[in-house]
This record gives C-alpha cells, sequence and structure tokens, in this order.
C-alpha cells in the first residue's frame, strides 16, 4: 500500500521505480508440487523476479535414486542461484511404484528413445511449463545427478535441439545398457564401446542432429558409478561430434585450493575444436564421493568440499551465448 501511495503523491517516483518497488510487494518466488497424471508429479521453482513480461531460461533438474525435488533442490542449492539469476527450474519426480528406488529407468532401451517412455514424460513435463509461463525456448537447460545424471544422456540425445547445454554429474554413457544387469556393467565399468555408443547416439538424433555442448563432473572416488564413466561419456559425444564435422581435443588444468584442508582439488578439462572453441567440460574431483559437488550437506549425496557444480553449470549453460 505505501508503494502506492507513493506513486501518487511522490512526482519525482518513476515507472520504473515504481515497477520494481511494486515486485518486491506483489511478487515472491513459487515452488510448488504440480501432477502431471496419476502417477508422476514435478516441482517448479519461479524466482521472485519473474513478472511474465520477459522470456526466462529454463533448467531442468533430474534426481538422483531414493531423491524426490525437495532433496535434490536442498543439496544442489539450484533454486537459490535462480533466485539470483532469474531462470525458472523444473523437477521432474519419479514415481516409485515404476521404480522402488525412485531411480529414473534409463536402461530399458524403450526408455532411450524422443517421444517415449520416460524422456516422452520429462518432455511433456517442460511443455506444462512453457505453456504456463513465459520461458525462453532459445535457453532451456538439463542436469541429472547419477540415474539421472544417465537421464540427462538420453534427454540429450533424444532431444538435441531443445536442450542448449547438458549437464551430467556422476554418470554416463548409456547406450550400452538395456536391462538391470547391463546397467550395473555400465556403473562398474564403464560404456564398453563408447566409439559405438557414438554412432549410436547420432543416429538416435535423426534430423534433429546438433553438437550438445556437455559438462560433467564426477568424484575420483565414486564406489557407484566407476569415475571412468565420465571419460566414456565424453568419448561417446566425441565420437558423435565426428558426425557433425566437429573434431574435439582435449586441454587439461589442475587447480589445487588455497585451503587444500577443507576443499578438493580438481582437474578441469576442456574439450575444443581447431578454433579453440570450449564445446565440453569434464571435471574430475579428487577424493570425492558419489556426491553432487560443492552441495549444501543438508541435501542427500552431496559433498560441500567440491568445487560448487550448480555455479559452475550455469556459468557454462551461459557461455553457450557467447
Amino acid at each position: 500500500m505505501n508503494t502506492l501511495y507513493s506513486f501518487f503523491t511522490n512526482p519525482v517516483l518513476t515507472a520504473s521505480t515504481f515497477l520494481i518497488e511494486l515486485q518486491s510487494v506483489f511478487f515472491q518466488p513459487i515452488w510448488k508440487e504440480c501432477n502431471y497424471d496419476d502417477y508422476f508429479t514435478y516441482k517448479v521453482y519461479v524466482p521472485s523476479t519473474y513478472t511474465g513480461l520477459n522470456k526466462v531460461p529454463l533448467v531442468v533438474m533430474l534426481h538422483g535414486c531414493q531423491q524426490d525435488a525437495d532433496d535434490f533442490a536442498a543439496g544442489t542449492e539450484m533454486n537459490k542461484l535462480a533466485e539470483e539469476k532469474g531462470f525458472m527450474v523444473l523437477y521432474p519426480q519419479m514415481n516409485y511404484f515404476a521404480n522402488s528406488n525412485g531411480c529414473w529407468n534409463w536402461f530399458y532401451e524403450y526408455n532411450q528413445f524422443r517421444d517415449n517412455g520416460e524422456p516422452d514424460i520429462i518432455k511433456d513435463m517442460m511443455d506444462h511449463i512453457t505453456a504456463k509461463y513465459a520461458v525462453d525456448s532459445a535457453n532451456i537447460y538439463l542436469a541429472g545427478m547419477s540415474a539421472g545424471g544417465f537421464m540427462a544422456n538420453v534427454m540429450a540425445i533424444a532431444y538435441p535441439d531443445i536442450f542448449k547445454a547438458v549437464g551430467i554429474h556422476s554418470a554416463g554413457s548409456n547406450a550400452y545398457a538395456v536391462d538391470l544387469i547391463t546397467a550395473a556393467q555400465v556403473m562398474l565399468y564403464g560404456s564398453l564401446n563408447p566409439k559405438l555408443d557414438g554412432d549410436e547416439a547420432y543416429q538416435k538424433m535423426g534430423s534433429y542432429a546438433r553438437p550438445v555442448p556437455i559438462i560433467t563432473f564426477h568424484g575420483q572416488s565414486d564406489t557407484t558409478v566407476n569415475p571412468i564413466n565420465a571419460s566414456t561419456l565424453m568419448q561417446q559425444w566425441i565420437y558423435t561430434y565426428k558426425y557433425l564435422d566437429i573434431d574435439l581435443h582435449e586441454n587439461a588444468v589442475s587447480y589445487t585450493p588455497k585451503d587444500n584442508e577443507n576443499h578438493y582439488s580438481y582437474i578441469m578439462s576442456d574439450y575444443v575444436d581447431a578454433t579453440n572453441k570450449i564445446w565440453m567440460k569434464k571435471i574430475m574431483v579428487e577424493g570425492m564421493g558419489h556426491a553432487w559437488s560443492g552441495g549444501n550437506d543438508n541435501g542427500s549425496d552431496t559433498d560441500s568440499k567440491g568445487p560448487n557444480a550448480s555455479q559452475m553449470m550455469w556459468d557454462f549453460f551461459e557461455a553457450q551465448n557467447d
């Protein structure tokens, strides 16, 4: 009420100032759960800066096993970053009837194609959000952890035209897996044939094929998903990129924090083309297990000692606009 009163009584209050003050009074962040159908739900975070007047980016977050949207949001602090940067966040939630551990079923072949199975469900949830809110369709990003990371790779291949860039944490290439047994083999040993995975990924992309920028994080001490998966994931995409006439080579740099006792060292590899354009990044965190790097310890499967994966992913996503 004071803001409205000021607008009419204070002649120096500009229209833009009025809108800013009005927003602070009436606009609050939204964090709510929505039904997709009788079996699946999702949660959405809308920052307080959202007015509907301008289109905003969207980040889709796929949780890991035995997690849900609240847990994943708390651990990654992606909502906090969204509030700061002004983007929306969608958290699809896996149905425990479809998987007793709440894992995305990335390893079944019928879930590895466009407009089919769980990828279709996730895409439909995105459509719900883009129909309701002013989302910038040119700036939609995706990130996932563990089973959600494997599914993020599936989504990047199935919908390369939708996602501007993708973040994959503690996961890898999925094409070799077709059931629970082969999924366990991939988690333990990595993909057995990254070149075949790369070939298959390009074929699955079909007419939508394009180079999808990828950033991946993995703990060097991960005993749930072997760290070799980060390398085989990059190899898969290198072979896929070749079909698009892009040859990549790796430049690696080691980073040691000044406070070495309280933070992990890590090796960051940039995958660049002949012009030194960075298409992909791989961050291997020394001493970290199966956890979201730099996350809040109030969430499950997080480790605050690692570099901030959420911030680094967002920085990588934004860099695609350069």
